[in-house]
């Protein structure tokens, strides 16, 4: 059960591994784009693609999709990106249920662990899998890996990198159910954190908080989202961003231009930011010279503020 490209590589590797997938049950197609063309989920395309059965329920309480499932008899369900069971799903199959998380539980619990551990300024997260429970993400862990955040990784080549090594502990951790050599570790409560949604409001830039936060938010949410500002009264992303700690040299959001390497630097409480790469609204991601050139901002004008 799974959604987003994230989940495609645990799919192709359970089908290498030479599993009986009975099948794969992903969301309905989805319109989107100006001719409302319908879009299936990356799952169910690779799915198709490998030649198995897919199922896409409306409602995932729906009295037909529940018997189909007991109908396949499965032994366990293998979920990663999808939605919240409720129990009478997870009691289906005999072995049980068990979720593929991109992050070191209980650390970052909920829907964006990726964005919230770049955001919180990590060095580390990792991947967990773990039995489902009907409290989210709290079930005992099968097996769990780390992997390194280095300070210039964004989010989009993070996300990449977890979905990949998350297939190698997922398929890792149905080898043990299946030879019953499985020993879950209840989490630690005491040092559970949470990741939820990304919301519009947190895309946000606040220049008066200090540049490394800035910085981290930015990466938090590049490429998408992305986190947004605004320049002469037009919505921008700031997609990448070095942080200059030391003296900001001018008001929250001030734009200071250095006359030789045309670097523009934007003020934050304790420093500035270097911005390395951003988009304008309805334009494709530019460097920063790039947009130097094309929109030539002046040392003194501000970013923040009121976007139209």
């Amino acid at each position: 059960m799974g959604n987003p490209g994230f989940a495609v590589p645990s799919l192709e590797r359970l089908h290498q591994e030479k599993h009986q997938i009975a099948a794969v049950v992903t969301n309905p197609d989805k319109p989107s784009g100006r001719g409302r063309k319908l879009n299936p989920p990356a799952v169910k395309l690779k799915a198709r693609e490998l030649g198995l059965d897919v199922i896409q329920p409306a409602k995932i309480k729906d009295r037909q999709f529940i018997d189909r499932l007991y109908e396949l008899e499965p032994e366990l369900f293998v979920i990663v990106a999808f939605r919240i069971l409720p129990k009478k799903l997870l009691e289906i199959p005999r072995k049980g249920s068990i979720n593929l998380h991109a992050s070191l539980l209980p650390r970052y619990r909920g829907a964006a662990p990726i964005n919230w551990a770049i955001i919180k300024g990590e060095k580390e997260t990792g991947i967990s899998t773990f039995f489902l429970k009907p409290k989210v993400d709290t079930g005992d862990i099968i097996l769990q890996e780390k992997v390194e955040i280095p300070p210039d990784m964004v989010y989009g080549q993070l996300y990449e990198e977890l979905a990949v090594k998350g297939a190698d502990v997922l398929a890792e951790s149905v080898k043990l159910i299946e030879q019953d050599k499985i020993n879950p570790i209840p989490q630690d409560e005491s040092m559970a954190s949470h990741a939820p949604k990304i919301t519009p409001e947190l895309c946000e830039i606040d220049f008066n908080r200090n540049c490394r936060q800035v910085a981290d938010l930015i990466r938090g949410l590049s490429p998408k989202p992305g986190a947004t500002t605004s320049f002469r009264d037009r919505k921008i992303k700031l997609l990448r961003a070095d942080c200059i700690e030391g003296n900001p040299g001018g008001e929250a959001g001030e734009i200071r231009i250095d006359e030789k390497s045309k670097d523009m630097l934007v003020s934050c409480a304790d420093g500035c930011l270097r911005i390395l790469t951003l988009q304008p609204a309805g334009k494709k991601p530019m460097d920063a010279r790039g947009f130097f050139n094309g929109y030539h901002p002046e040392t003194g004008e501000k970013m923040g503020g009121r976007a139209v």
